[in-house]
């Protein structure tokens, strides 16, 4: 009688927990991310591309988007740019960089763009980043790219930076993530920073909640962040794909190359060269950064008065950051 009961409290038990997994919507978010990270990561469409670049294009005219010296960035082999992430669901600045990228190198030479996991699930926006070259953020995907000598688009600071709070929106905040430069090292390939600015007040982020995220399970869907935003048409919602971005100036830095391949592919276990990479890469977006801040300190106020009639286009420039000077040895 006892091992009845017990089997039937197991039965109910299972029962509820699978009801209760059922209402979960990020229980049932994270079953469809893991359906989508199961299917095979690289699906570019180069017809659908072309077809698609007009539209990215017209896109980054509302927010007057430019992307400065895109030819430091070698010509042909692999290389690393790595991204500040900013902007929230639409990502404008990112929809900047692919959109001068065909303009300018065609479609011959593919850019292959590092996406957030989750966002492969929601409905058409999901297909369009697979079919225009982006994968699923990781290490093998990014690797299998640099292998086949691609130049490969990361953000390493993922929600964690592309949420940060608005009055944060001019620094960087990689998360102390390392392991683009452990990717880079091993494979020996130059690191090109990219630097966007702007795309941030095109929402403002109230503030992020790594409680909040902890106590509804968000690290499913690998979110460590929870974050609460001011947008159109919704005001202070959830963020997400659906609203209307405020018209900010958007002005994306390619700057120098970085070439750590004279440490050889052993130092990417090498804690004390990686950590000196991280640090040279920071300094170096951080003052590129804090350079085109100067340079526009009030993106939407200068969008929105380049549309006035008569107003002339601003056309001053920051000069990006200088690679920091190291001391012999190091």
């Amino acid at each position: 009688m006892q091992t009845l009961q017990v089997a039937m409290f197991d039965w109910l038990a299972r029962g509820v927990s699978d009801r209760a997994r059922r209402l979960d919507p990020f229980s049932l978010w994270a079953e469809r991310v893991g359906r989508q990270l199961a299917e095979p990561a690289f699906q570019r469409d180069a017809s659908f591309l072309k077809a698609l670049v007009p539209l990215m294009q017209l896109f980054s005219r509302y927010f007057d988007a430019e992307v400065r010296d895109l030819d430091r960035v070698p010509q042909q082999g692999a290389a690393l740019l790595v991204g500040n992430h900013s902007g929230g669901g639409l990502t404008p600045d990112t929809s900047a960089v692919f959109a001068a990228w065909y303009a300018e190198r065609g479609f011959d030479r593919p850019l292959i763009g590092l996406g957030f996991d989750a966002a492969f699930t929601v409905p058409l926006i999901g297909s369009v980043m697979r079919r225009m070259g982006q994968v699923p953020a990781s290490v093998e995907n990014a690797g299998r790219a640099l292998d086949e000598g691609l130049p490969v688009l990361v953000y390493p600071g993922g929600d964690h930076e592309l949420f940060r709070p608005w009055l944060e929106r001019n620094r960087i905040d990689l998360a102390g993530r390392k392991g683009f430069i452990r990717l880079a090292l091993a494979k020996r390939v130059p690191v090109v920073p990219v630097v966007g600015h702007g795309g941030h007040d095109s929402l403002i982020v109230l503030l992020r909640s790594e409680r909040l995220a902890e106590w509804l399970g968000l690290k499913r869907i690998r979110m460590g962040n929870l974050p609460i935003v001011w947008q159109l048409p919704w005001g202070v919602s959830l963020p997400g794909p659906f609203y209307i971005p405020m018209p900010a100036k958007i002005t994306v830095q390619v700057c120098e190359p970085l070439d750590w391949s004279a440490h050889g592919p052993e130092a990417a276990n090498n804690p004390e060269i990686v950590d000196r990479c991280y640090a040279e890469i920071t300094e170096v977006m951080q003052g590129t950064l804090s350079a085109l801040a100067r340079e526009n300190p009030w993106p939407v106020i200068r969008r929105l008065r380049s549309l006035l009639p008569g107003v002339k286009r601003e056309t001053r420039r920051a000069r990006p950051a200088r690679r920091p000077r190291r001391p012999p040895g190091s």
